[in-house]
Formats: C-alpha cells, structure tokens, sequence
C-alpha cells in the first residue's frame, strides 16, 4: 500500500456554472493579473473559447484546460460548458481537479444547471469556493444568492464541512473579486489566494519513483503528433519515451510516449519529465480511449472509469440521398459519416452511436442542442448527411412498464404571458409545480416535463412571450409513460415535382401557409415548402407558372409582392420535423423533406 501526500505546488480546479453566468470571462480576467501575457501583448476575449461555433453563440461547448502560475504554485484550471446538454464534458473535467469555483450570477441566482454541477462536485468530494459574479448588475440581489446557493446545498445533502463555502464576490469583466459585495479589492488577488489557500494539492500516492499511473480524461489531436491524452498524473512521474500500457487491459499494446506536454497560460509547452498531481498531454499513446488508466507495471490496479450520465435521446444520422446530394458537400458517404461519428464518442463521453439496419447510425446524447451542434460542426466540415427527429429513450422498469426521462424547467417571463405558457406545457403533459413572483413584474414557473414534451418548444415559447422569456431544463430522472400528445397542429406544404421556385407560384401558396422557399430556390418531389395552416400534409406545385393568352401577356402583372421568408436555423429545422420527415444538411443549405419522396408511395405507406 501506498502512501498518500499532496503536491503543494500546484492546484487543480474547475470553474462550474449555469450558462451565461460568466466562466470564460472570469478566466480571460485571471490570464491578464497572473502575468501570462506579455506586457503590450495583443489579447482577445474569451481565450479559451477556440471553436468557431463557441465564439458565434457565445457559449462553452468543449471543456478546455489552461494554467496560470501564483505566488510560486502552479494552477491548473478547467473552463466547462454551462449547457445541460454538455454535462458530460464537466464530468469529464471533474475528474481532473480537486475544486471547483462555483460561479453564480448576482441577479438570476443558482439556476438548474447550477444544481446539476453542484450535484456532480459535491459526489466527488471536490472543495468548493463560490463567488457571486456580476454584482455590478443593477438587479444583482448578491446576499441573497449566497442564501440561495446555502438553500441549494441543504437540498442536496452537501456534508456539514461544504455548508460554509469560502464566499467572494466579483464582476469578472472587470477582474475585480471582493470578500463583501462593497469591499474596496479591485483585482483578482484575492480570488487567486483563496483558490491556493483553500483547495487542496492533488493527492498523490508512493514515492517519485512509484509505479506510474494517470487516468486518461480527455483526448486531443496534433496534426505532427497524433492522438494526445490529457490527464493527471496519480502516482509516479512520466518522462519522454517511457514504455507504457493500458492499466486492466488484457489486449494492451506497448504506448511509448513520444512528447509531454504541459499547459501554461491557454497553449501548451513542452516537457523532458512531470510530476505527480499535475495535469499532464501525452503524445505517442494512440491505443487509449477516455477512461482508460495508463501506467509502467501491469501489476498496477486501474483507477475507477468515469461515470456520466446516460443519454436521454436519440436521432438517426444517414448519407444524403435527395437529388441535390454532392453538389454541396464534399464527403457524402455513409463510412465516412460513421468514421466521424466514432471518432466524436472517442473524445465526447455522452455520445453513444449504433448501427441501424438500413445502414443508417443511431446518435444517442443528452439533448437535442448538443446533437444539433454535433450536425453543425459536421457541416462545416464539409459533410452532407440527413438527420431524422430528436426522439426520447424509452426503459422499461423493473414491472416491464415503459418509462420515459422527465425534466424539470424553470420559465422566466413578464406576468402577461404566465397563462400562454403555461397552457402550452399542459398541452404536453407538463405539471405546474411553483410559481415565484418577482417585484420587477417578472414571474418564475416551475414544471416537472416529459423530455419528448421540450423538443420544438424553446422557439415556441420565444415566440409566445415576444422574445423575453428565458427557458432552463434539467433530466431528473425516469418516469412512467406520460401519455401522447399532439407535438406540432399543423401539416406541411409538400413540393410535387422538382425545378426551381417562381415568384408567381409562391404568391399563390402563401395563403396555404408559412413558406420556406425563396423565387430561385432548387426544389424537388418530397421536399418541404412550406407550413400548412391544417393538421394535413398538401402536395403542392411551387414551380408553377402564370398561364399565357392572348389576353394575359407574358409580362403582366408579375410584380407581385412576397411575404418576407426567415431562413431556417439548424435548430429550427430539427425541432420542426415529424417522425416521417428529415433535415438535409449540406455545408451551404438546410431542407426539409419527407422520408419518402413520392407522393404516391406515401400514400401507399399510409395505408399499410
């Protein structure tokens, strides 16, 4: 048995918050005060927002380490998503640090993702410092919040030793952190020393030369390295071209380490040896997955795998097969798809996919925002693919009776729109289970929803409440079938033939419905137009054009004037669809269309 130390010279920690409530600009703040860049030195905001998609939305998509240096100690710090969807990035990050600064803003409080990232740090007996961010607001209510964040623990059953949270408060935009919301700091200084003071060295097992053993928490790519492991060293130390192997593993192949890597500031520099406790990329280990402990000696135990949640559901990706496929996209075949996928469950542990019969894949996550920027991200890549419904996983309990997951949602909106909400979410099966009244006029409903019930609802509601209303969910769990429900009234518009839109034809749908066709738009049998005022489906002819006489000239009365048309979000499209419908996602188009192209063969399907 080993004995356990602590590496007094680093810290390792995570920043943990709903979304929006200000991680990345905190980290941004402490890169400026700890000296990582250069005097003059050009900066951009929000550093450790890298993806394109991160910095269009303006949200944390991908957990991202980063380290700083202070007073002499090494702290390694872990930016994660705000999103529920990506929940499992933050246990993945988790499982790198020893703490975790809870940020929450000053003016909306511990929100449902507060509670979900809480919940995770408090199960891994992780130190919490909290700091209430954006005190500066002039609705911030900051004493207030830390009462309610001491409320969100008591719920939580947080060890007596956690109920008394070390408490700053701070406008991370301005790198300001304060031991009372009027205090005089005006840096971050004191956040900085509480983070040393408060959260524990990394505990590490044996001497120096003990057995090397590190979990492997994360995956990354080098084009001149290959696969990179990122992780902390648990024991031992590592150097480069050191033998390793998969820890437990009875196929492990020799992993020789080519390069180490280690974080300063946002980039990474290179090392000859690291210690224990730190967070460490090693290249050269190809033959590893997330999970995966890597160690010297085969006689060594493998660390625990990381846990995360079980994805709650699932959609049918599939090549392109519309008569516009290629001419887009540059990868259009279905084993590349499936190569891509794979790849993203190597490095996303909440991904999970399966091949489906009809050569299709099944992509199972936690939500339909994270597989929406999944199919993003694809498009950019140049891929063309077709992508069906977000449809909820079903269990069965231990009676053999089905079971469905269930969120809880919290709706912020002005008291007008009280009664449209919440008539809407009754319509899908939701419980109204509190209602709080803010003095601004605003109110805050609580409902308990079958997950199935959510999808296509946030545009829904933006639209019922004029934009104003802010929606946040989180699974709770399973249970028992909540019964059908009518997800979308009405039908759509369906093109019968295939060429190109005409201003004269579209001017005489529009009475029918919504269109999503401009004049010039390439369309074709089976693909969506539009939507139909009715419940039914309307084949229709959007290519259609004026009748010539002898009366009616050519260029008469063509001036007509259109209905100005929205262009389709990603988002939008997938929450849109039915069940008998798909999303064409090309790198320069999005188009609905009907799973099966002809009318005819429709009809016939219907039938049967």
């Amino acid at each position: 048995m080993y004995a356990h130390t602590r590496n007094e010279h680093v810290r390792n920690v995570a920043i943990i918050a709903h979304v929006d409530h200000g991680k990345t600009t905190l980290v941004d703040a402490m890169f400026r005060q700890s000296g990582i860049y250069r005097s003059g030195q050009a900066t951009v905001d929000r550093a450790m927002d890298r993806m394109d998609l991160e910095r269009e939305r303006g949200i944390t998509i991908a957990a991202k380490n980063c380290a700083i240096r202070w007073r002499g100690v090494k702290i390694n710090i872990v930016d994660t998503p705000g999103h529920a969807d990506f929940g499992g990035e933050v246990e993945r990050a988790l499982s790198m640090v020893d703490g975790a600064i809870l940020l929450v803003d000053a003016a909306e409080g511990p929100l449902p993702q507060t509670r979900f990232v809480l919940a995770k740090a408090l199960e891994l007996e992780l130190k919490i410092v909290l700091v209430i961010n954006k005190i500066d607001r002039s609705d911030a209510r900051p004493a207030q919040t830390a009462d309610d964040v001491l409320e969100l623990l008591l719920e939580l059953d947080a060890h007596e030793d956690h109920l008394e949270p070390p408490t700053l408060y701070a406008i991370g935009r301005e790198g300001v952190a304060r031991a009372a919301p009027n205090g005089g700091e005006q840096n971050l200084d004191l956040l900085l020393d509480t983070i040393v003071r408060e959260v524990p060295g990394p505990a590490v097992s044996g001497a120096p030369d003990a057995p090397f053993q590190m979990l492997v928490s994360d995956l990354g790519y080098a084009d001149h390295l290959g696969r990179l492991a990122i992780g902390k060293i648990y024991r031992g130390g590592v150097a480069s071209n050191d033998q390793l192997m998969r820890l437990g593993a009875a196929d492990s192949q020799p992993l020789r380490v080519t390069r180490i890597q280690l974080y300063e500031g946002p980039a990474l520099v290179t090392a000859d040896a690291v210690a224990a406790g730190d967070i460490v990329v090693l290249a050269g280990v190809d033959d590893v997955q997330i999970g995966d402990t890597i160690g010297t000696s085969a006689d060594t135990a493998p660390l625990p795998r990381i846990q995360v949640d079980q994805p709650t559901v699932a959609m049918r990706f599939a090549k392109n097969t519309s008569p516009l496929a290629g001419r887009e996209g540059k990868i259009v075949q279905a084993s590349k798809i499936r190569e891509r996928l794979h790849r993203e469950t190597l490095q996303n542990v909440s991904i999970q996919i399966e091949d489906a019969a009809d050569d299709s894949i099944i992509v199972k996550g936690r939500g339909e925002f994270q597989l929406a920027i999944l199919i993003e991200t694809m498009r950019r890549e140049g891929f063309e693919l077709c992508v069906g419904r977000t449809r909820v996983i079903f269990h069965q309990d231990a009676n053999g009776k089905r079971t469905e997951p269930i969120e809880e949602v919290t709706i912020d909106c002005e008291d007008a729109y009280t009664g449209l909400v919440t008539e809407k979410l009754s319509r899908r099966k939701a419980r109204l289970l509190d209602i709080k009244h803010h003095a601004s006029g605003r109110v805050e409903l609580h409902f308990r929803v079958p997950t199935r019930g959510l999808i296509g609802y946030r545009d829904e509601m933006l639209t019922d409440t004029r934009g104003t209303g802010i929606m946040h969910a989180r699974v709770v769990g399973y249970e028992p079938y909540q019964g059908d429900f009518v997800a979308r009234p009405t039908g759509s518009l369906v093109a019968d033939r295939t060429g190109a839109a005409v201003p004269y034809a579209i001017y005489n749908l529009e009475p029918r419905g919504r269109m999503f066709v401009v004049p010039g738009d390439p369309v074709y049998e089976g693909m969506l137009v539009g939507e139909h005022t009715r419940d039914n489906d309307l084949d229709v002819n959007p290519c259609k054009t004026k009748k010539l006489s002898n009366v009616r000239a050519a260029g008469k009365d063509d001036a007509v004037t259109l209905t100005p048309v929205t262009p389709l979000t990603l988002e939008a499209a997938l929450q849109f669809i039915r069940d008998d419908e798909v999303v064409e996602a090309t790198p320069k188009s999005l188009r609905m269309r009907k799973a099966i192209f002809s009318a005819q063969e429709r009809r016939t399907a219907a039938r049967r």
